[in-house]
């Protein structure tokens, strides 16, 4: 019985989808979405132009300017928009 478990298990995690690469921007994306596994927001890293919002207590994160539930993930998140670039939204959002 625990091999049919295993093997199950092996099938099942084959069928996850992987994230789609971020194309069309150069902000250092990365992750597999912000908050829960295929948010269409995700995590920025540091490069020459995010370097300045960068901060210790908070997460750099990115959201396509277009989603619907930007006003939604601010009052959730208390995200504060710090820039635009590529067609994405730059948040500030705080961890502590």
């Amino acid at each position: 019985m625990s091999r049919f478990l295993l093997a199950l298990l092996f099938l099942s995690a084959a069928c996850t989808p992987t994230p789609e690469p971020v194309s069309g921007t150069t902000l250092p994306i990365f992750g597999d979405g912000y908050r829960f596994k295929g948010d269409i927001c995700r995590r920025v890293g540091e490069d020459a132009f995010t370097n300045q919002f960068l901060d210790d207590a908070a997460d750099l994160v990115a959201c396509p300017e277009d989603a619907e539930n930007l006003g939604v993930f601010e009052i959730d998140t208390g995200a504060v928009e710090v820039g635009r670039r590529d067609g994405y939204v730059l948040y500030s959002v705080p961890v502590r």
